[in-house]
């Protein structure tokens, strides 16, 4: 989608771009302890961090500049809790404080062309809520004691964030922007346990 989307007969841009969304990769790592109880219940406390290219769109309608940002990591820890569906197959909530850091950017005009104002790199915390299943990969005849694999929803609200708007000498302006991301991901990845030794689930 071009930096602006509405135009009169003549070709004059009208409007900047009104994206809300957002795109990209990252990947992530983490660790965790899990408890089982009454039964096939598991509750459980981890921590993770992201790393990659979330991008995003920041916008100054007064100025009429855009740019696009990137949250190029995050950090998360919290609690789960879950069931166990089937002896190998766990299925879970969780939900905890999160916190994020996103790159800055050059604002762009109208026409698409860089303008001598740009944003620096900001963080901003929140907190997040999502849930996932967990499969044991002791399937089809491969055994793999201890592996799991993960896949899982995440909804993070970060705190909205007042970013100034700076000129080539890195001098403030008057005018900000005001940001406030919320970020969903959906991301699949391995998981090992280090006292797995059947159905029930155990520390990763």
């Amino acid at each position: 989608m071009p930096p602006h989307t509405q135009t009169v007969p003549g070709g004059i841009p009208l409007s900047i771009d009104q994206r809300v969304g957002g795109d990209g990769w990252f990947g992530t790592v983490g660790l965790g302890y899990d408890w089982q109880f009454a039964g096939n219940w598991v509750a459980g406390v981890f921590a993770d961090g992201q790393f990659g290219s979330l991008r995003g769109t920041v916008q100054d309608q007064f100025l009429a500049v855009t740019g696009r940002i990137k949250m190029e990591d995050a950090w998360a820890a919290g609690v789960r809790l879950g069931y166990l569906v089937a002896p190998n197959v766990y299925s879970y909530v969780n939900a905890g404080y999160s916190g994020s850091h996103w790159s800055g950017s050059t604002l762009i005009d109208l026409a698409g062309n860089p303008t001598a104002f740009h944003t620096n790199s900001f963080n901003t915390n929140g907190w997040f809520v999502g849930g996932g299943v967990e499969n044991n990969l002791n399937i089809f005849g491969i055994s793999a004691p201890g592996w799991f694999m993960k896949t899982e929803y995440r909804a993070a609200y970060y705190n909205r964030k007042t970013i100034g708007e700076f000129d080539a000498t890195n001098f403030l302006q008057n005018d900000a922007v005001s940001f406030r991301p919320w970020v969903q991901t959906i991301s699949t990845s391995l998981v090992y346990r280090f006292n797995w030794t059947g159905p029930v689930v155990a520390k990763y």
